[in-house]
């Protein structure tokens, strides 16, 4: 995307399948200036890249209306309240509790209207009239006329009061030249209704063509009710499987504490900018992101990084907007406010790769694009046969055939089998620790079959820990440690760190450092305790006069001489280690039938040591960035389908190339990240939990499609009667609509499993 574009993600209303998602997403690919469009009908979202010198976000709204929908622009800093507010969809016919009372007292209409219409329906042998009768006698005293005019009236106050956003959707479609779900609906209780009011207001029209004046209310009504109770279904599995991504948007606080002129005051969040002081309490979420100034305490990031154990933040480290504060005050400056913030990027993340579209949607979309036109081709179709072949049951047959194939035809499922999927599978991702970027690249990840994985910052710490330390004889190595550390604590070098961490955790006192001085490339001298100590690498013993003893190392590790008053004492030796559980990690991609490849710039024999450490199968050292780029294009030559795992910087080329790139990501930046899915926790365990996540839903994603795509291929046969010559079967139109509404339903159960995902 070039810097003359621009991307929105906009909230839609009034969508309420897939040939809907398909009319807006065409109108908005059809807008001047739109470069891209894809429309979401599980959040009821649309991600817009236009150019803003063209296309205005008027122009854009305008066009979802002249579809016959309608759409807002968010704010340009949408906070989280705006995010969450876009979280659920507002459905048409009302909120959950609206759509259930809609469709249940429109069921209990519907159970009442089919038995007041038994009276009206003897003499067509029906077997319930003679017990209906020893049972309610009062109700076959009642005139005919009475019980006709009363259903109708009933048929029309329940279509008006809870079908009412039905008729409406269809006849805005209609006015946009457009067909939805809710045309099909529409046209079958409709036809339905006036069919029973014309018999119920003048039968003898029937009687004299020889047509039964049969009445169709009790069906009206139980397929609006059954629709609604499928609805109220779907927006409750639906706000179900949004549960994930919810949950990030309601993190942060509404408002921060803000310390100024040594006194706090509370304040929106949304005031909060970069460089305020703020103080958060034990037990309070961390506003915003920055750097701890002042106070201890163990901090709970769980629901970004999706690591369980509170983590321990004093003076210096960062805190990230969201987490709880578990057990000290803390203050501290802020870094990263609201879309540039941890949180904010994660929101963002999970929001463009919710709006994208997987490859396997593309058939989806294909087919609900002429969905709707087809079952209407088919009814006509399906009318005119049994009207012609079938003489003994007439139009009244041939009618109520017509009307349950409109009725049982159902394109939401369609529409909603692989968004509920990947909706499911962002939220489980994230709660993990892992970002995915969208639903290709999910879908990308669970067909690869070589894992290529970068060595430093990946496989290992990315940090040189001593691994080992060699006093010489009269020296001990506690106290080889300590003039080595002594010297080493005012240094930046990352040997120094490690010389200096390993003698904190071994609990050794440091002494202070006078007359330091640092030789580039070699090492540093000072003094400690009145004496001259010297430590670095073998160039450094050497300009000092210093024969060094023949000694049997690792030739992987780097070794850090050390030297007092000119004599040598010894030497410490650093090493990049394994990650805790990379061993284990790379045992189960090999277990799912995956080749592993180690490709780094470092030399061959600290590249093979942590090859062999880690049983990788495959390693190739000393390549600069052009050269990992090549290896990932030589791999698929071959026909590997190949996933990059790497941090990001030096790995970007290659990331961009494999065929799915896994960046390890720190949480402090994630925009920068080049790969498919981002790894918070930058753990081995992770690729193992991506790769397994991205195979289950691309699974769920299938049974979806087959479940859906099976549903209509035999349902609309059956409800049309191909069953009926050879086993006498006809499907009712109530039962069509109890299946309609259960079709979508199932569709997103089935999504709600990956839930559960354990990894």
């Amino acid at each position: 995307m070039t810097d003359t574009t621009k991307t929105v993600v906009m909230p839609v209303t009034g969508m309420t399948c897939a040939a809907c998602q398909v009319h807006v997403e065409r109108a908005l690919q059809e807008t001047p200036g739109v470069s891209d469009a894809q429309v979401n009908l599980m959040s009821h979202r649309a991600r817009v890249t236009y150019n803003p010198a063209i296309a205005k976000p008027e122009q854009l709204i305008g066009a979802v209306r002249d579809a016959g929908y309608d759409a807002s622009m968010p704010a340009e800093h949408a906070g989280h309240e705006q995010h969450q507010a876009h979280v659920h969809d507002h459905n048409d016919a009302g909120d959950e509790s609206t759509l259930k009372a809609r469709a249940l007292a429109t069921i209990i209409g519907g159970a009442m209207a089919m038995l007041f219409s038994m009276p009206l329906m003897q003499g067509h042998g029906n077997m319930f009239d003679s017990a209906l009768m020893r049972v309610l006698p009062w109700l076959y005293q009642i005139p005919h006329t009475v019980l006709g005019y009363t259903l109708l009236v009933m048929t029309l106050l329940g279509m008006f009061w809870a079908g009412w956003p039905i008729y409406r959707g269809a006849y805005k479609a209609a006015l946009h030249g457009t067909s939805n779900m809710n045309t099909l609906v529409s046209l079958g209780t409709l036809a339905a209704f006036f069919y029973s009011a014309v018999a119920t207001i003048d039968p003898q029209l029937f009687l004299k063509h020889g047509m039964q004046p049969d009445v169709y209310y009790e069906s009206v009504l139980l397929i609006v009710g059954f629709l609604l109770l499928g609805k109220w279904l779907e927006a409750r599995a639906r706000h179900r499987t949004l549960d994930a991504l919810e949950a990030f948007a309601k993190m942060q606080p509404k408002t921060a504490r803000i310390l100024k002129d040594g006194h706090e005051r509370e304040v929106p969040l949304a005031s909060v900018q970069s460089g305020d002081v703020l103080v958060v309490r034990p037990g309070e979420r961390i506003p915003v992101d920055g750097v701890v100034v002042k106070g201890m305490s163990s901090v709970d990031e769980s629901l970004i990084t999706g690591e369980s154990i509170p983590v321990p933040r004093k003076e210096g480290d960062k805190l990230i907007g969201g987490s709880v504060n578990y057990d000290g005050a803390l203050t501290y400056r802020a870094t990263s406010v609201g879309a540039d913030s941890v949180l904010g990027q994660m929101l963002r993340l999970m929001e463009e790769a919710q709006t994208s579209k997987a490859p396997m949607q593309q058939l989806a979309d294909r087919v609900s694009g002429i969905f709707v036109p087809a079952v209407l081709v088919l009814t006509l179709i399906t009318f005119l046969l049994w009207s012609w072949l079938d003489p003994i049951g007439g139009l009244s047959r041939a009618f109520a055939v017509a009307v349950t194939v409109l009725v049982i035809a159902c394109p939401c499922a369609m529409g909603l089998a692989v968004p509920a999927a990947l909706t499911v599978a962002i939220g489980r991702g994230a709660q993990k620790g892992i970002l995915f970027k969208g639903g290709e690249s999910v879908e990308r990840l669970a067909h690869i079959d070589t894992v290529v994985l970068d060595k430093t910052g990946t496989l290992t710490i990315g940090k040189p820990q001593i691994t080992a330390i060699h006093p010489t004889e009269g020296w001990s190595e506690q106290e080889l440690l300590t003039v080595a550390a002594s010297l080493e604590q005012q240094s930046e070098h990352p040997l120094a760190h490690a010389v200096v961490t390993r003698a904190q955790s071994d609990g050794i006192g440091l002494s202070s450092v006078d007359d330091l001085r640092v030789t580039p490339g070699k090492g540093v001298i000072g003094t400690v305790n009145h004496q001259t100590i010297a430590a670095g690498n073998a160039s450094l013993m050497q300009d000092l006069g210093i024969d060094l003893p023949v000694m049997s190392t690792d030739s992987s590790a780097t070794l850090l001489h050390i030297a007092v008053d000119g004599t040598y004492r010894g030497w410490l030796e650093a090493q990049d280690v394994l990650r805790p559980g990379a061993r284990e990690a790379i045992g189960k991609l090999h277990a799912l039938g995956l080749k592993t490849v180690m490709l780094t710039g470092d030399n061959e024999q600290a590249a093979n040591y942590i090859a062999q450490a880690a049983e990788i199968d495959e390693v190739k050292a000393q390549l600069l960035p052009d050269a990992k780029l090549a290896a990932i294009r030589e791999l698929q030559s071959r026909g590997s389908k190949v996933a990059m795992v790497g941090d990001g910087i030096n790995d970007a080329a290659a990331l961009v190339q494999a065929d799915a790139g896994l960046a390890i990501g720190t949480g402090t930046d994630l925009a920068r990240e080049a790969g498919d899915a981002i790894l918070l926790r930058g753990e081995p365990q992770q690729i193992v939990d991506a790769i397994l996540l991205a195979r289950a839903t691309v699974h769920v994603m299938r049974q979806n499609l087959g479940w859906a795509l099976g549903y209509n291929v035999l349902g609309i046969p059956i409800a049309a009667g191909v069953l009926f010559p050879v086993l006498g079967i006809l499907l009712n139109p109530i039962i069509a609509s109890a299946a309609m509404a259960l079709s979508s339903v199932s569709v997103l159960s089935n999504s709600l499993r990956l839930r559960s995902f354990k990894g």
